[in-house]
């Protein structure tokens, strides 16, 4: 909407009340005041929660792939030709053989529950960016050496160079039952994902390792498939559904984790459905700013008819005067936004500090450090929200105010 230089004049002026309308620019300083903080929230809310559903999926893909090739009895005979056939699918970029299997670690009289992973060379070689103490080229295969998660080593009290004992239930028959086999390795490497519950119960070792630890000989369980495309991962892996049809299953990364990722989505649009409401709310201010501005603008207004102003004139000004508002509570507050998003982590500090509280408590959020990811398209579409309410608000006090008629208002002056 463009504005003559008479127009521009006196919007300029409206949008800076005089002395005697104190009040009229207290409001307008709360609708700006208001759209900034909801703008703000916005944000910062929605960036919050895509940092941790992105963070999330990157640290699973790190550690399962995109997706996990499962056989329906734990072992994959014939693997080899399956992880041939994988591979030579269209858009998978890697596939590689993983056994994985709850067991119990035991050290100095603690006793803790474990994920035992059993990795190929070319896997234990990609945790290095995860590695925060030790060596992982020491984990060769038949040496009787394991990397155990930071918080596991922190459970158990365990540090590099320590022996600790992994227990397999399933051990071998006796003529006196079962005996749980117990075999001792040297820790020689510690490992931080970021997902607290993985660096909980996180233990590497060479798949050879953990094949003799679980007496499965040459088989493995699983194969973890890594694709060009994270969410289009089925539509990639569904030439291997008929192939696999009675020998295994293909769980990607929403199955294995859909707890998680669809409680995030609804809690991600239930959450910007109710901080939309703020920018509503905001709204309704600017245009309660400007029944307000009317009201005290009739007579400057019905002044203006009578020097030749017409509606349109009077229409453009009072809507251009609440769009300005909002767009600068918009503007200023897609600037806060990002400040308190850059500095989140000295933010949270001082709220932990201020209450007493661990806000971000790793066990709870799943990460140990809170994320943040913004989306330009979701930034754009909150402006968009904030100065179409904005510009929406205006249109009723507008129109009041270019309805004025100027003989009854001047009637008696």
């Amino acid at each position: 909407m463009f504005l003559n230089p008479f127009e521009w004049t006196i919007t300029k002026r409206y949008m800076l009340p005089g002395k005697g309308e104190g009040f009229i620019a207290l409001v307008a300083g709360i609708s700006v005041g208001v759209v900034m903080l909801s703008v703000a929230l916005l944000i910062v809310v929605m960036s919050v929660m895509n940092g941790f559903r992105g963070e999330l999926l990157d640290k699973f893909v790190n550690l399962n792939g995109h997706a996990i090739i499962q056989s329906f009895n734990g072992s994959l005979d014939n693997w080899e030709e399956i992880l041939e056939e994988v591979r030579a699918t269209p858009d998978v970029v890697s596939a590689s053989p993983l056994i994985e299997q709850p067991l119990l670690v035991t050290f100095n009289g603690r006793v803790k529950q474990v994920s035992v992973r059993g990795n190929t060379q070319q896997d234990i070689e990609k945790l290095g960016e995860n590695l925060i103490a030790g060596n992982l080229s020491e984990l060769e295969p038949d040496a009787g050496r394991i990397a155990i998660g930071s918080q596991l080593a922190i459970n158990l009290g365990a540090r590099i160079g320590d022996r600790i004992t992994i227990i397999n239930p399933l051990g071998r028959s006796t003529p006196f039952g079962t005996v749980p086999r117990q075999v001792a390795y040297d820790v020689v490497a510690l490992i931080e994902t970021g997902v607290y519950q993985f660096d909980e119960t996180f233990v590497v070792m060479p798949i050879r390792d953990a094949q003799t630890l679980l007496l499965t000989g040459d088989t493995i369980g699983l194969i973890e498939v890594t694709t060009s495309d994270a969410e289009d991962v089925g539509r990639i892996l569904q030439p291997l559904q008929p192939k696999l049809q009675g020998i295994a299953q293909i769980n990607d990364w929403r199955s294995i984790n859909s707890s998680i990722f669809e409680a995030l989505e609804v809690e991600r649009v239930a959450m910007f459905f109710a901080l939309s409401l703020i920018v509503l709310v905001a709204a309704f201010n600017i245009l309660s700013s400007l029944v307000m501005l009317v009201r005290a603008k009739t007579r400057d207004i019905a002044i203006l008819r009578t020097m030749g102003a017409t509606r349109r004139n009077i229409l453009k000004i009072f809507v251009t005067t609440g769009t300005t508002i909002g767009a600068f509570g918009t503007i200023t507050g897609v600037i806060l936004g990002f400040i308190i998003l850059y500095f989140r982590q000295p933010i949270l500090g001082f709220l932990n500090f201020a209450t007493g509280q661990d806000i971000w408590d790793p066990q709870v959020r799943l990460l140990t450090e809170l994320p943040a990811r913004t989306d330009p398209i979701e930034i754009v579409g909150i402006c968009v929200l904030a100065i179409g309410l904005s510009f929406l608000a205006t249109l009723y006090p507008a129109m009041k105010a270019a309805k004025t008629d100027p003989v009854q208002v001047l009637r008696y002056e």
